[in-house]
């Protein structure tokens, strides 16, 4: 009881440093209880909504994916309207009707602009039917009646301003359907993000399918007191063994679940990775704190051990102290985290992904997950400083405010970390000459570990140096207040080297970050000038396939030299020897593709490779199966006949475009495969005629004038578009960083605050003998911007040995150019010395107005 009270009155006497401490406590149990609310709610809104939408059984086509999903063709797996009569003659069926849904459709409003979410939801084409009551309303208007009509969802409508008696336009694989809105219907549950555009079943059949009396999916409705898997039993019997895939309710829901769950898993971890920095981050300013809370009391300690208080008691206090700034900080995160939940749906929904707070879900296990991890972190930081407290002799701490340093224990520290440091280094320069991608990212992986921790245990050591190198390059010009501040941060190397390692972290991975995306566009950049010898480049932005009705379009665009198609195929590949390759992803282009991207091969002509019955192979292939110019390849293409394909040329698999990929024409695709089940275009290459470029540019435009889902771009805009892509995904992984660099700066302005209380004879001292208060702000801020500035260039260091390393390992996989972005360097190097300015306002604040002869006074 009496290490409570002293622990409870220890704690309230620092409740200004214990804050600033618990904030960080806060902020990462925040991020921890906020990413697993976010996602738990995001799995309670899908769940919600694919159980609404599912069918007591659903019956589909055997090859489909999924209702909906449709295969590169465009048009969706189908099946004949009898399967919807044979069904309702199962036992057991109360309903049964059928149903069309297509995915691979486009929406345009009357000014021609995309109405489909830019979240990357689906836009969902289908007919109107009695299941459709399970999870939505008709809130205005009715349903279509006739091919002039469509009805849409309300979020949708909401969203784009559409009502009733506005003009819609469907694009689709079958060509393009005009309707005007009859109709607005509205979801019971969330709708996460989807447009939805319903047409009556004959429309929705010729529209979608290109043919009327064929159905997606068939949904059944279960008689009263029937099971769902009874029901399915029942149906099964009913028609053609194997033919389908017949599931249950939940069955359904589940594989909907699938599809969404890793995209809700990736979303998960990569932010509770981003938390655990943050943790970690955290665990120096704890570290910190406690070591000069320690220190300040080092005579108070003295005492307690004097009147009887055994090492542990001083240690338990130490640790109950911790305790209570975990559990006070981890409350208050998980509440945190819940608000940061509501304000990540929110965010969501600014972007187009609909999450509604009534789906908020708090399961019993995210406080105590947050609880847990608040509590263990901070006691496992607090315990060197407890540990340390313990170790102090009475008659030492009662001579002196403070311990001698252990040189013995530095030294040891030095060795320790240089160690770790060259063991990382070494894994480092291992991944670096790996000769596959797969085996250096074990040893990137570890290098990286090993670095970072020799790093914190070395950083002490490299303080000294650093910040005197600082310190004459940028505190000596300002005299005697410079050479305090200079004097202030070698004082205790510890403290200094724990503070820099926390922004160290951060900015590390920030660097890594920086050189890798950095290079993967320049390695782009450089591919496409060297290979691509296409002027234009078409494709959807959202990787949608070229409609047979845009790639006519195009064709008639005036200024052309020519146009390449390029489909994707798959197939079953048998070698010469008998081995058969499953699932073999093909290339079919135009002859032309040969000229429009240049592929260096290693054995024969490409442009052989678009001849009669012939194809290419990259040459890692035809290494591993012992493959050459001149053999015969049996090729099973999906959804067509088996062809003998001679190799007519073997491309060199180095480059970052189409690697390992295998060419054939589109003539010879077309003679094995039947018509209706050819692909779409995955893209298209345009080559203007001699000295029309612009006049070629424009005219491609305007060809896809009424296509706004496809995007016309010559090599610079292609270049600025993969620029973009790269720099959006940064700047999202620099604001999650984010949240590890405000906890660094906090255990900045921490170290200053206990410092300057640390040192408030001191300050008193100087004040009396002439120092200003202006000095002593400014003394206290250079020393601020020294320590940020050993942090920035210690992580900046490391993260751009991380990023160089990793580039080495892309490299294997066609990712050339190391690029080191110099201007975002700089400028991070240079704004940490403005966070270490602005972590220096409030201590140097408090320091100037300390009142001279209480400060001299001050034991």
């Amino acid at each position: 009881m009496t290490v409570l009270k002293t622990s409870m009155r220890n704690f309230l006497a620092h409740k200004g440093r214990m804050a600033l401490s618990a904030v960080a406590v806060i902020l990462s149990v925040a991020f921890v209880c906020g990413t697993l609310v976010f996602s738990d709610t995001m799995s309670t809104t899908f769940d919600k909504l694919f159980a609404a939408t599912s069918a007591d059984v659903t019956v589909s086509p055997k090859s489909a994916e999924g209702a909906g999903q449709a295969p590169s063709s465009g048009k969706p797996e189908s099946m004949p309207a009898s399967v919807v009569s044979r069904a309702r003659k199962a036992e057991g069926v109360k309903t049964a009707e059928g149903a069309v849904s297509s995915e691979s459709v486009t929406v345009v409003n009357s000014e021609n602009k995309d109405v489909g979410p830019t979240s990357g939801g689906p836009t969902i084409a289908g007919n109107w039917t009695h299941n459709d009551l399970r999870s939505m309303d008709i809130t205005s208007g009715h349903a279509p009646r006739g091919p002039t009509e469509a009805m849409i969802d309300a979020d949708t409508a909401d969203k784009h301003d559409l009502k009733i008696g506005d003009e819609l336009r469907t694009i689709a694989a079958t060509g393009d359907h005009t309707a005007k809105i009859s109709g607005i219907a509205a979801f019971k549950v969330t709708n996460p993000g989807a447009t939805i555009v319903y047409f009556d079943t004959e429309t929705a059949q010729r529209e979608l399918l290109g043919a009327t009396g064929r159905f997606t999916h068939v949904s059944l409705t279960a008689a009263a007191g029937v099971s769902d898997t009874a029901l399915k039993a029942n149906v099964a019997s009913a028609l053609d063994k194997g033919a389908y895939d017949i599931k249950t309710q939940k069955e359904t829901a589940d594989d909907n679940r699938k599809s969404v769950g890793s995209f809700l898993d990736v979303m998960k971890y990569a932010m509770l990775g981003f938390a655990g920095i943050a943790f970690l981050v955290g665990i120096f300013l704890i570290i910190n704190t406690f070591s000069m809370l320690v220190a300040q009391r080092t005579r108070e300690i003295g005492l307690m051990r004097a009147i009887g208080s055994s090492r542990k008691q001083v240690n338990r206090s130490v640790l109950t102290e911790a305790v209570l700034l975990g559990v006070v900080g981890s409350v208050l995160g998980v509440g945190a985290g819940i608000g940061l939940a509501v304000g990540l749906m929110k965010l969501m929904s600014g972007v187009g992904m609909e999450l509604s707070t009534g789906d908020l879900t708090v399961n019993w296990t995210t406080p105590v997950v947050g609880m847990v991890l608040g509590v263990v972190v901070t006691v496992l930081a607090a315990y060197l400083p407890a540990r340390r407290a313990g170790k102090v002799s009475p008659m030492a701490a009662l001579r002196d405010a403070g311990t001698p340093a252990d040189g013995r224990a530095s030294t040891l520290r030095a060795v320790i970390g240089l160690v770790l440091t060259g063991a990382g280094a070494f894994g480092l320069y291992t991944a670096s000459q790996a000769d596959k991608a797969s085996e250096g990212s074990l040893f990137l992986g570890g290098g990286v570990v090993l670095t970072l921790v020799g790093f914190v245990v070395v950083g002490p050591v490299l303080a000294s140096g650093v910040v005197r190198v600082f310190s004459a390059v940028l505190l000596r010009a300002f005299g005697p207040v410079g050479r305090m501040a200079e004097r202030n941060a070698l004082r205790n190397p510890r403290r200094t080297g724990a503070t820099g390692a926390a922004l160290m972290i951060g900015l590390a991975l920030v660097a890594c970050l920086s050189v890798v995306g950095s290079s993967m566009v320049a390695s782009a950049t450089d591919e496409l000038d060297k290979s691509v010898g296409a002027d234009f480049i078409v494709q959807s932005d959202k990787g949608a396939p070229i409609t047979a009705k845009a790639a006519a379009s195009l064709k008639k665009a005036e200024h052309i030299g020519h146009i390449t198609r390029l489909k994707g195929v798959e197939a079953d590949m048998t070698t010469p020897g008998g081995k058969t390759v499953d699932e073999v992803s093909l290339s079919a282009a135009d002859p032309t593709y040969a000229k429009d991207l240049r592929r260096e091969t290693v054995a024969g002509e490409l442009s052989a490779a678009y001849g009669k019955n012939a194809m290419s192979v990259g040459d890692k292939f035809a290494e591993k199966h012992g493959l050459g110019v001149g053999d015969e390849l049996k090729v099973a293409f999906a959804h067509g006949r088996t062809a003998d394909l001679r190799i007519a040329a073997v491309t060199k698999d180095d480059g970052a475009l189409d690697n390992g990929a295998m060419y054939l024409s589109i003539s010879t695709l077309e003679k094995y495969v039947p018509a209706d089940r050819i692909t779409q275009n995955e893209i298209m290459f345009a080559t203007a005629a001699k000295g029309q470029e612009e006049a070629a540019y424009q005219s491609l435009k305007d060809a896809l004038a009424a296509y706004p889902q496809y995007k016309v771009m010559d090599q610079t805009d292609f270049k600025e578009t993969l620029k973009d892509q790269v720099g959006q995904l940064l700047n999202m992984v620099y604001g999650l960083l984010g949240l590890a660099i405000i906890v660094a700066i906090l255990g900045v302005v921490n170290t200053l605050a206990l410092s300057v209380v640390e040192r408030t004879r001191e300050i008193g001292l100087m004040r009396a003998i002439g120092l200003s208060r202006r000095q002593l702000r400014r003394m206290i801020r250079m020393e601020s911007v020294v320590i940020a500035l050993f942090g920035a260039l210690l992580g900046l260091g490391l993260g751009m040995g991380w990023g160089a390393t990793a580039q080495k390992l892309l490299a294997l996989e066609g990712l050339k150019v190391l690029e080191i972005p110099w201007p975002t360097i700089i400028a991070v190097f240079v704004g940490s010395a403005f966070v270490g300015l602005f972590a220096a306002l409030v201590p140097a604040f408090r320091a100037g107005r300390m009142n001279v002869l209480n400060a001299i006074a001050t034991e």
